[in-house]
């Protein structure tokens, strides 16, 4: 296969029976590279998530190609359409509707489907929002971990959240407009606040990055209506220097927090901001307190 590799990347592209994973621009249409364009003009068909919205960005590069729809909803009889195309010996582009495709979106499961056939598979690297983000964002970007988009039901949210509580690197989201609130209200509550950068309109010319804590995010979006798609960067938990409290003395805490007047929510939420600690492991030793008596 590695052989196979070589000879591929030293020919022409596209190749016959290679699927190329193509990196599109995020805003700025300058970003796609010689590369990306030759394998996109060359292949015998481009997979897409949107035909409409990516047939325009071909337009106005100059590209006349077959597209086709590749999306969460038609990828289980798509991969192995795809799949025999490549066989058949087709090259084969995919494009996500901005960046790189294969990450929160169906080309994950493509190139999975293609490897396990013994498929060569090729990225052509572009734009990424979540790197792109990342790295302009003034955050530690040595150690990250990217979270795509949470969950969009607000208890599974917030358990997801509770669940990144003690995460000490950098934290890397992806959100919608009509979500966006809800999110920053969810992360501040369940975590604190927390240094962010929540960057919009990535490359272009209005790209705005807005922080530099949580709180003063959520400020600005609720006098100010959130518009596009939002990539977050998220400061992670402070190392914890000290030794961990033990159960028996994080319990009483929790219940003199009880006992103080606050809910047992409450309670585990706020030792989890002082304590760096996850929300949910907290309110499962009051639980524990309980059926202990």
């Amino acid at each position: 296969m590695e052989e196979q590799r070589g000879i591929v990347m030293q020919g022409a592209e596209p190749a016959a029976g290679v699927l190329y994973l193509v990196g599109t621009p995020i805003g700025n249409t300058g970003d796609l590279s010689p590369r990306a364009r030759t394998v996109l003009a060359g292949a015998d068909r481009i997979a897409c998530e949107d035909t409409r919205r990516s047939g325009l960005l071909l337009h106005n590069l100059g590209i006349k190609n077959r597209l086709i729809s590749f999306h969460e909803h038609n990828q289980a009889a798509r991969i192995p359409e795809l799949l025999e195309a490549l066989e058949a010996g087709e090259s084969i582009a995919v494009i996500s509707d901005a960046g790189l495709p294969g990450i929160s979106d169906p080309g994950e499961a493509l190139v999975a489907a293609a490897r396990a056939h013994g498929r060569t598979v090729i990225c052509v690297p572009g734009p990424c929002a979540a790197t792109t983000a990342l790295v302009s964002s003034g955050l530690p970007a040595g150690r990250f971990c990217f979270e795509g988009f949470l969950p969009p039901k607000a208890s599974q949210r917030r358990s997801a959240i509770a669940a990144l509580a003690s995460e000490t690197r950098t934290i890397v989201l992806f959100e919608a407009p009509h979500r966006l609130l809800q999110l920053l209200e969810d992360l501040l509550a369940e975590l604190g606040d927390r240094p962010v950068a929540v960057t919009r309109e990535l490359t272009k010319r209005h790209e705005q990055q807005v922080g530099p804590t949580l709180s003063a995010a959520l400020e600005h979006f609720q006098q100010t209506p959130p518009q596009g798609e939002f990539t977050l960067v998220l400061g992670g938990a402070a190392a914890q220097s000290q030794e961990r409290p033990s159960d028996v003395e994080l319990r009483s805490e929790l219940e003199d927090l009880v006992a103080a007047g606050l809910s047992r929510n409450d309670a585990a939420r706020q030792l989890a901001r002082s304590t760096g600690l996850s929300k949910r492991d907290l309110y499962a030793l009051l639980h524990q307190s309980e059926d202990a008596r």
